[in-house]
């Protein structure tokens, strides 16, 4: 473990945009109502105009969509400037806003301004010398903002949205940040172990590919019709705000169903130690497993949520993505609500795939173990404060806690239990963490490269991309030696039969 105070680097806003003469990708994009409606846009003769507008403006390449919801957000906040411009593209909305609020309509949401601290606290970093420098000044960003009150960085860290994949930020306990839980709301690891030899990942190849192909189902629109079990929808909890509701036709169509980018179900084998895991001898087994989470439901909570937060709670550039909710509030209640579900809804989602698998298997799993490495929890600090943890891209450790932490496709992923350190705020990594990019991947590893690691692994992939390949992540083996004092290892697991999103697939995460 190493304490960091970063003095030379300021953090890094990460912005993705796309060029504004390339219309091709522009006219694949789309700006939702979801986004208008972060940005304050409520009422329905409004929201229509925005969208308009918006949208033909992408539509035929004039701006990129960050562009273009930033001229809408201070547009919103300041009309006049746009009003007065003779022929400007927001002119007509400009008009319209001013209108409307000269009869008291669309009124200019309250909104708070923040500084960060002055005085920067010093935070733990685990395997320091793997992580890359712009995780670091995220990190450094999030621990100065006015609610934080302790931090920490796992060795796979990583640069992300706001907290940097990796970061653990606990806050004080009425707020709750949403791009410190992440976009993938209650993306987690869930690992079904089956009484069964692990060499069936030789002998019954062809049959455990078939029963992978025939109940797993992966990309961003991907739907299923069939269920294993859709009791999570009886829940009362979609009734209650009309975000959720609008969105649980889309949750019940994706139930059982996996993202693109880094989320997978593979066959593996699992080897664990006698006396490790209570009720299983040791040995080898043949394992299931799966990473995803709570699919278009999560991902359009944190987006309308996240936006929302960043137009009510003003911070500096370098932070603005770690704009907060505040639970005694209307909107942070209804995030929490939300959060929660995705939380429900992504145990669910895994849950349908291992039970569909384990039907087909013919066979019940002895055991099942899984874990969150995206969400927020309500927990205590080591002197009883009470704090709102948020794990962003970490693993929950607390003392005797289970957790699965993942290598890449061809290297092993561990079972682990948490020794419940307190200065790591009870975490640990959840990952190998990304060595580089998705685009340095594509521009710098070789295909040939790739093919002959996965045939010296003896692994068998159907799907995926070079951005997934295992060069592209850090050694597990080193994250793993750097976080030794936070979790002990039970069970490692090798990756044999993998399966992936279709390459043509764009990655969510």
């Amino acid at each position: 473990m190493n304490y960091f105070l970063l003095r030379k680097y300021t953090a890094q806003d990460l912005y993705f945009f796309v060029s504004s003469n390339n219309k091709t990708i522009m006219e694949k994009e789309k700006i939702s109502n979801s986004e208008l409606q972060g940005l304050g846009v409520n009422e329905v003769e409004i929201l229509v105009s925005f969208s308009r507008v918006a949208n033909g403006l992408l539509k035929h390449g004039v701006m990129s969509k960050s562009e273009i919801l930033a001229n809408l957000e201070a547009l919103i906040d300041d009309p006049m400037p746009y009003a007065l411009r003779k022929g400007g593209k927001f002119k007509n909305l400009a008009d319209s806003v001013i209108a409307m609020r000269n009869e008291g309509k669309f009124v200019k949401q309250e909104r708070s301004n923040f500084k960060l601290k002055e005085e920067i606290a010093e935070f733990p970093v685990w395997g320091l010398e793997h992580i890359e420098v712009g995780a670091l000044a995220q990190m450094r960003t999030a621990i100065q903002l006015p609610i934080a009150v302790a931090g920490a960085l796992m060795p796979d860290a990583h640069q992300g949205y706001g907290l940097p994949i990796g970061g653990v930020l606990a806050t004080t306990a009425n707020t709750i940040i949403p791009f410190a839980v992440g976009v993938d709301i209650a993306c987690r690891m869930c690992l079904s172990i089956f009484d069964l030899p692990a060499n069936m990942v030789d002998t019954q190849k062809d049959k455990l590919k078939s029963i992978l192909v025939d109940n797993t189902y992966f990309g961003m629109g991907c739907t299923t019709k069939s269920y294993f079990d859709s009791s999570l929808f009886d829940s009362k909890t979609w009734n209650e705000t009309k975000v959720i509701r609008s969105l649980k036709d889309k949750a019940y169509a994706q139930l059982g169903t996996s993202g693109t980018g880094n989320h997978f179900v593979e066959w593996g084998e699992l080897t664990i130690a006698e006396g490790a895991l209570e009720g299983i001898p040791g040995g080898n087994y043949l394992a299931l497993l799966s990473h995803s989470g709570s699919r278009g439901f999560g991902g359009t909570v944190a987006n309308h949520y996240s936006r929302i937060a960043m137009t009510k709670t003003k911070l500096p550039a370098e932070a603005k993505h770690l704009a907060w909710l505040d639970l005694d509030k209307d909107e942070g209640q209804e995030y929490w609500i939300a959060m929660n579900l995705a939380g429900e809804y992504a145990s669910a989602n895994h849950h349908e795939i291992h039970n569909k698998i384990a039907r087909d298997l013919g066979i019940n799993p002895i055991k099942r173990i899984e874990n969150h490495h995206n969400f927020a929890w309500q927990e205590k600090l080591a002197d009883g404060t009470d704090v709102m943890v948020h794990r962003k891209g970490a693993t929950p450790a607390g003392e005797g806690v289970l957790g699965i932490i993942p290598g890449s496709m061809s290297t092993p992923g561990f079972v682990v239990r948490g020794k419940g350190d307190l200065t790591s705020i009870n975490s640990a990594s959840h990952g190998a963490g990304r060595l580089m990019s998705r685009s340095a991947a594509f521009k710098t590893l070789d295909k040939a490269t790739i093919a002959a690691n996965l045939i010296e692994k003896r692994i068998t992939l159907m799907g995926s991309d070079m951005d997934e390949a295992p060069m592209a992540y850090k050694d597990i083996h080193a994250v793993m030696a750097a976080q030794n004092d936070l979790v002990e290892v039970l069970a490692s697991f090798e990756p044999r039969i993998v399966r992936m999103a279709d390459p043509r697939e764009k990655p969510e995460d």
